[in-house]
This record gives structure tokens, sequence and C-alpha cells, in this order.
């Protein structure tokens, strides 16, 4: 079963990114390197509830 996630950047705190994942294959928290046009760069962003 897919689930709604919410990305946000690790340095502006700033939530950019709605995804969709499957908790069966990534039960671990999802960190990706995403642009944050917040901060205008690649930054780190990680999963938020």
């Amino acid at each position: 079963m897919r689930v709604k996630i919410t990305l946000a950047c690790t340095e502006c705190k700033q939530r950019n990114y709605n995804m969709t994942k499957e908790k069966k294959n990534h039960p671990d928290r999802m960190e990706t390197n995403k642009y944050c046009r917040f901060c205008r760069k690649h930054t780190l962003h990680k999963e938020t509830k």
C-alpha cells in the first residue's frame, strides 16, 4: 500500500514536496537531494509527518 509523505528541506525547514512511497519496501524515513526553491539550491530533504 502506498502512503503519502511530505519532504522538508533540512536547511530552511520548508515543506516543498509531496510524494508517495511503498511502506513495505522503504520502512525508514526517506532522505533525498532535491531542489529547494526557497534556498535556491539542491539540499537534503527528509520525510516529515
